[in-house]
């Protein structure tokens, strides 16, 4: 009786002494585990820059800005009002006794010159909390003071980047540069904070929201932003600051509130989307190679039928027959799952050298999942060949001879 050793040698040179069709076999799964490690490892990047992008700023952030995301219609125009949001709305959400700081912001694209350089960048109106709020530092100088928010100033705090452009290693304290047409004094330069979905932070300018409107000829603000106490549910806060808006706004909601939370679950959807496609595609590309290697071993199978009943001759049992051909089927599929495991992760690597921003992560679960679904696959796509060839009659498999 042939031993389980013996029954696995046979099985491995049996594939040896068909190089290129276990070559094209081991191909098919190779290329769908690597475009699936390849594609999982982007979208898996992707989820946490951006989780880690929108958290940065702490997890109690919430935004507000002026019109309703729901609303259906033209409101002013059938009947329906639409109020802006004012520094009044800040100041009154700022009284509110679950909320901790509170940031008026508004913005535009200016150009900002000192001397005959100048550059165009983002302008930021915010109010001074605004380092604290966005866990900013200020490497030299500080931002203005505290007052009143409706009381233009004019003192510019700049981003690394664009006091690099403007200035050079010089000093740039005290220095003045000009923003659509008005002067400002800089008063400190921001620590490097990169960049924020896409937004370089550190290649803008930072102005007294009051100040800002002014160059901008706005009225309103573009948003307001407050962070709420630790120890308060979001719900709760979200709720009064909504029900006092509402008020201040004759009875309507004509604003809309972003949670971190509510960020994330967006992201969240989108992520969601984005793995059932590469599910979808890694199903298909395995699929393809579950055929090849089914294929290949229902043709071997006819190919060595001499093969098979010489060695139920032997005393190999019908078992033992089957399990040289899963041997088979699950070499194939678990060598081709290695090969496009090396090859995904090796197109991840030269990805990052090659496009350093590019966000790609590879969780040690995608490598065992790969490997594991290779393996599967063999037991599925041998099954079948598998039982014909344990299914024949040995005389008659010698007699084919």
């Amino acid at each position: 009786m042939l031993t389980l050793g013996a029954l696995f040698r046979f099985a491995l040179s049996a594939l040896s002494g068909h190089r290129l069709r276990s070559l094209l076999s081991v191909l098919g799964i190779a290329i769908g585990i690597g475009s699936v490690i390849l594609l999982t490892s982007i979208g898996e990047g992707t989820r946490r820059y951006i989780l880690e992008q929108s958290t940065q700023f702490g997890t109690n952030l919430v935004s507000i800005n002026p019109g309703k995301s729901e609303t259906v219609g033209i409101p002013g125009v059938l009947g329906g009002t639409t109020h802006k949001l004012t520094l009044d709305d800040a100041e009154a959400i700022a009284r509110l006794r679950n909320v901790v700081r509170v940031v008026a912001l508004t913005m535009g694209q200016a150009r900002v010159q000192a001397g005959e350089l100048g550059r165009s960048v983002i302008v930021y109106g915010v109010t001074s909390n605004i380092a604290a709020m966005w866990k900013f530092n200020v490497r030299q100088g500080a931002f203005w003071p505290p007052g009143d928010p409706r009381r233009s100033r004019s003192m510019a705090v700049l981003g690394p980047k664009l006091k690099r452009e403007l200035f050079g290693n010089e000093n740039a304290l005290g220095q003045f540069v000009r923003i659509g047409g008005a002067r400002f004094r800089v008063v400190g330069i921001m620590e490097p904070k990169g960049q924020f979905l896409g937004f370089d932070i550190d290649d803008a300018v930072y102005i007294p929201v009051a100040s800002a409107m002014r160059v901008f000829n706005l009225d309103e603000l573009h948003e307001i932003q407050f962070v709420y106490r630790d120890s308060m549910p979001m719900d709760t806060v979200v709720s009064q600051v909504s029900r006092l808006l509402i008020d201040r706004h004759d009875g309507n909601e004509d604003f809309s509130v972003t949670t971190q939370e509510a960020m994330l679950e967006v992201m969240g959807n989108v992520m969601n989307v984005i793995t059932v496609a590469v599910g979808a595609i890694a199903g298909i590309s395995l699929f393809v190679g579950a055929i090849g290697i089914l294929t290949m071993m229902w043709i071997a199978v006819g190919e060595r039928t001499a093969e098979i009943g010489l060695i139920r001759a032997v005393g190999a049992s019908r078992r033992q027959v089957q399990m040289v051909f899963l041997v088979e089927a699950v070499a194939l599929a678990t060598a081709g799952g290695a090969f496009g495991l090396l090859g995904g992760l090796g197109l991840c690597g030269l990805l990052r050298a090659v496009v350093p921003g590019l966000p790609v992560h590879t969780p040690a679960i995608f490598v065992a999942a790969a490997l594991g679904v290779s393996f599967v696959t063999g037991i599925v796509s041998g099954v079948v060949p598998a039982r014909r060839a344990s299914g024949l009659d040995p005389i008659e498999a010698l007699r084919a001879e």
